[in-house]
Parts: structure tokens; C-alpha cells; sequence
């Protein structure tokens, strides 16, 4: 009765069993991979985002494939900060970034051709769900680390074929932080030209380097290659739960015009993303500095106290170098796997991480957590972590 795209195993992993199975006996536990701002104590300027919800316009429904212009023109000018010019009619909204790359992935890739798109390892594990949906192939080109994580080039020319469709970057990845940097464009765009395929580049953390004086770079510049850029408010003003993102297109002329002929028709069929969010859009927009001020604080806070502890004692833990985004990736004994690693930790500690098999580490070792979670709750969770790793 159902679609094959969609069996996937449902059962729930023996790490979360493990942690059920706490919650169950009403343990209070330590979760450091919290990702979800508004359960981390950050605060809002409540009174100006709920106000932005409540215009006039939003009692009128004007439908626009593309989005509202005033949404739009707010994009716009998000870019213009960056010294980057992007048209309002190179921009679609979206109502999240897994629909953005819906959209393409219907754009740019043909199940009966076997399509593939190229994807980051590690990286977030949204694209295999993506990927089963629409009934494409993922291919994944390593990221390695070396004082620093770097893309392997040349092993991802190797895995381009004639069905590769696009290459997506996220940039900042996620988890690892890294980010493109403008000395990699020319391989890049030797790729992309030789073997005519796609950019998508997804940055919805773009906005929160570690170091201020050296900006990641955003693909919404590039006009070498057919590029899509993604972003959205989910991350840059700290409100998943308003549902708004975007795609920028840049490229060739001829490339883009049809691309955006086509995703006009796509969006269409949808309409997915409400008048009032797009409304509030400018507003939310504006305000995202008083949040993002907040994120680097408790970003700079949480890897000073990590080192603080890392450094306190002799410990088989270490960290990797962190560049942006809101994770950090620890390095941990492999004498187990990473997720006995972290059910033990649960059991005994009562103190939640992902292992990095969840984001498709290629061997055991790795632990990530996230580096949004309020001050006390991480610096207690991590010196329980590195008790037990130490015993």
C-alpha cells in the first residue's frame, strides 16, 4: 500500500531507548546537543516579533509563487550588507530549507535517469530522507581534518559522473564548522565547468563565524555557475518556528532564467510559506543582531569553559577546531562505538551527546555537541563527560 521511497526503519536506536528508558525513570538529564534556540534561554525582544505578527495586510491573501516583494526586498538587503546584489526576481522564499532543497532536488534531478547529487561527509543526515523522498542518489565526497577540516578535491572529482546534477555545500557545515574559502573557488569552479553541474549552498550559518574578521564566503556572489543559495530565519534570528527561508540564484544568464521559469512554476503548485511571516519578515530581519550578539556570547563562553576543562586535567578527550556554526566535534575514546560510547555516558552520567556515526563520521571516535546550550548545563555536562571518559 505504501511507497517504497518512504520504508524506512522507524524503530527507535538503542541510544534512544537508553534514553526513554531515563525519562521513563525520571532522571534529569544533561542534554548537550540542544539545538533548538528557543529552548536555550536566549532572550527576545518579544513585544517587536509579536507586533510583527500582527499587521493589516495579513487579513488580505495575495499569492506570489516567489513570495511577497516586501519579503523579498528584506532579503535583498540582508545580502546588501554583505556588499552582495541580489535582484528580487532571483529570489524565492520558501517555508524552510527541506523544502528549498525539495524544490531543487524536482529541478534539477530525474528519477528514471538515475540522478545524483553530491553530498558533504560529515554533514547534517537530512539529505538521506530528502534523497528517499525523491527518489534520487546521494554521493558522498569526504571532508577531512588536518589542523582543520578542508574538502578532498580530488577524490570528489573522481566520484562525478555523467548523472551528477549538483554538488551541495554546506558552508558552514554542519557539524564540523568549517567553511569555503575563497582560495577553493577555482577548484570549484573547474568542477562545476568541466562536468557542468550545479552549486547549491546551503548557509544558514553563515552569520556565525568564530573569529568576526574573516566572514565566511557566500555563494550568493557567484555568477560562474548555476548556483542556489540558502538561507532563512530559522537560524539567522534564532525562530525555527516561523517557517521562513529562501533561495537566491545567481549563474549564467540563460541557466538562471530558466531555472527561475521553472521554480516560479514549482512554487506555484505549493504556496507553502503564510502572509503574516512574510509580512514580519523585514521585522525579523532587523532584529537579528540582538540574537546573533547573544549566540557568539554563549558560543565564546561554552568553548573557553570547554578548554578551561580539557586543559584541568589529563583526559583522552579533545576537540577539533571550531570555525563557525553552533557545534563542536570532540574527539573520543574509539575502544567502543561511538554510540555505546554515548549510552554508557547516558546510563552512567545521565548526560546526552550524538555520536558521530549520526552525522556520518567515517569511523568511531567523534562526539558532537552543541555549543547553544545554556552556560551551567554544559559546563557540568562536559565535566561529567570527561570524568567518565578519564575512568
Amino acid at each position: 500500500m505504501f511507497s517504497r521511497s518512504t520504508n524506512w526503519n522507524l524503530a527507535p536506536n538503542a541510544l534512544t531507548q537508553a534514553l526513554n528508558e531515563k525519562r521513563r525513570q525520571g532522571a534529569e538529564i544533561l542534554d548537550l546537543t540542544i539545538s533548538n534556540p528557543t529552548e536555550c534561554n536566549f532572550n527576545y525582544d518579544r513585544d517587536n516579533i509579536l507586533s510583527a505578527l500582527a499587521q493589516n495586510e495579513s487579513l488580505t491573501y495575495q499569492p506570489n509563487p516567489q513570495g511577497l516583494e516586501s519579503a523579498r526586498r528584506a532579503v535583498t538587503a540582508y545580502y546588501a550588507v554583505r556588499s552582495i546584489e541580489v535582484p528580487l526576481s532571483h529570489i524565492f522564499l520558501t517555508a524552510s530549507t527541506s523544502e528549498a532543497y525539495s524544490f531543487l532536488f524536482r529541478l534539477l534531478c530525474d528519477a528514471k535517469t538515475a540522478d545524483e547529487i553530491l553530498i558533504p561527509s560529515p554533514s547534517y543526515p537530512l539529505f538521506d530522507f530528502l534523497a528517499d523522498i525523491h527518489n534520487l542518489k546521494l554521493v558522498r565526497y569526504p571532508c577531512l581534518y588536518d589542523h582543520g577540516w578542508q574538502i578532498d578535491f580530488p577524490t570528489l572529482q573522481k566520484l562525478i559522473r555523467p548523472q551528477t546534477r549538483a554538488i551541495i555545500l554546506v558552508n558552514p557545515n554542519n557539524p564540523t564548522g568549517h567553511y569555503f574559502r575563497t582560495h577553493q573557488l577555482r577548484e570549484l569552479h573547474e568542477l562545476c565547468a568541466g562536468y557542468d553541474i550545479a552549486i547549491i549552498s546551503d548557509e544558514v550559518f553563515l552569520d556565525f563565524p568564530r573569529e568576526a574578521g574573516h566572514p565566511p564566503h557566500s555563494f550568493a556572489s557567484n555568477h560562474k555557475e548555476l548556483t542556489f543559495t540558502l538561507s532563512g530565519i530559522s537560524k539567522i534570528c534564532g525562530l525555527p518556528q516561523m517557517k521562513l527561508s529562501w533561495i537566491a540564484i545567481t549563474g549564467p544568464e540563460d541557466l538562471r532564467d530558466q531555472a527561475i521559469a521553472r521554480l516560479e512554476a514549482l512554487a506555484d503548485v505549493y504556496l507553502s510559506v503564510s502572509t503574516p511571516i512574510q509580512l514580519a519578515a523585514s521585522r525579523f530581519l532587523e532584529l537579528r543582531s540582538t540574537f546573533q550578539d547573544q549566540v557568539a556570547d554563549r558560543i565564546r563562553a561554552n568553548l573557553t569553559g570547554l578548554d578551561r576543562q580539557l586543559a584541568a586535567r589529563p583526559t583522552p578527550v579533545s576537540r577539533l577546531k571550531v570555525e563557525a556554526g553552533w557545534n563542536v566535534v570532540l574527539r573520543i575514546p574509539a575502544t567502543q562505538t561511538d554510540e555505546q560510547f554515548g549510552i554508557d555516558l547516558l546510563r552512567r552520567e545521565n548526560v546526552q551527546i550524538h555520536p558521530g556515526h549520526f552525522y556520518d563520521f567515517s569511523a568511531e571516535g567523534y562526539a558532537v555537541l552543541s555549543l547553544i546550550v545554556p552556560g551551567e548545563i554544559f559546563t557540568e555536562g562536559i565535566s561529567r563527560l570527561l570524568r567518565f571518559a578519564s575512568a
